[in-house]
């Protein structure tokens, strides 16, 4: 199960992931996990797994309907968020406003969060405060590796389906049927990688969540906390820059 992989991995490199921390204080400190907004009346759209094609048409859809997003990005996933036609696009959700997050640097191992940050930092200059882990699965010694970085775990508390199958009119369908029972909050999952979810079901969903009442804020607003760990101007490219 990957559960019991990801817990294998993190145990065989204990001693890297926890050297910046004493052992009784890693043993002591666990990040803490979000799975539900706190602020009455919010919605937060979030998208896994890019930086990929459709990011900055996303952007454009959030924008022209005063909505933010949060973006869990890779570090090279589908493809190297250093490339030269990658990084723009990450600094354009950045720079309008959206929050830009941690999703590990490759999809699969949580001993590599902090190359992923890195590269943020890098690139917008902000240091980030949150981190999805794949497929929102999590231990002690993930908590505990996100805690020695400074990071809080955000998941969710509805997901579209857009990545386990939905059609895009499934994803509207569940859209419909959680906004119908009109929670308080809603922190949703989406994925960047679906044409489907940029194109189609973001616009609809906006309207239905904007009709019902709802603000359309980032994670770390609908949570009423800090996005970034520290915000510094981006850096320049250089040969280091490299997946």
């Amino acid at each position: 199960m990957l559960f019991n992989t990801l817990a294998t991995a993190l145990v065989a490199s204990g001693a890297a992931l926890f050297a910046s921390a004493s052992p009784i204080e890693s043993r002591q400190t666990l990040a803490t996990v979000f799975t539900s907004c706190t602020v009455a009346n919010r919605v937060a759209l979030t998208f896994d797994d890019g930086p990929y094609n459709y990011l900055n048409d996303i952007v454009n859809t959030l924008d022209a309907n005063g909505a933010k997003g949060t973006f869990f990005f890779n570090g090279n996933n589908w493809r190297c968020i250093y490339d030269s036609d990658i990084r723009p696009r990450v600094k354009y959700a950045y720079d309008h406003g959206h929050q830009v997050a941690s999703h590990t640097w490759a999809h699969k191992d949580l001993t590599t969060l902090s190359w992923d940050q890195k590269a943020l930092s890098r690139i917008t200059g902000a240091y980030p405060a949150w981190v999805r882990p794949p497929y929102g699965n999590y231990n002690n010694l993930v908590r505990q590796a996100a805690a020695t970085r400074g990071l809080s775990i955000a998941n969710w508390d509805f997901d579209s389906g857009d990545s386990s199958g939905a059609t895009p009119q499934q994803s509207k369908n569940n859209y419909d049927a959680r906004i119908n029972q009109h929670p308080s909050t809603i922190l949703t999952l989406n994925h960047e990688t679906q044409s489907g979810t940029a194109y189609d079901v973001l616009p609809y969903a906006i309207q239905r969540l904007k009709a019902a009442g709802y603000q359309l804020v980032t994670v770390a607003e609908c949570l009423g906390r800090a996005p970034y760990q520290s915000v510094a101007a981006p850096g320049t490219p250089d040969s280091s820059w490299t997946c």
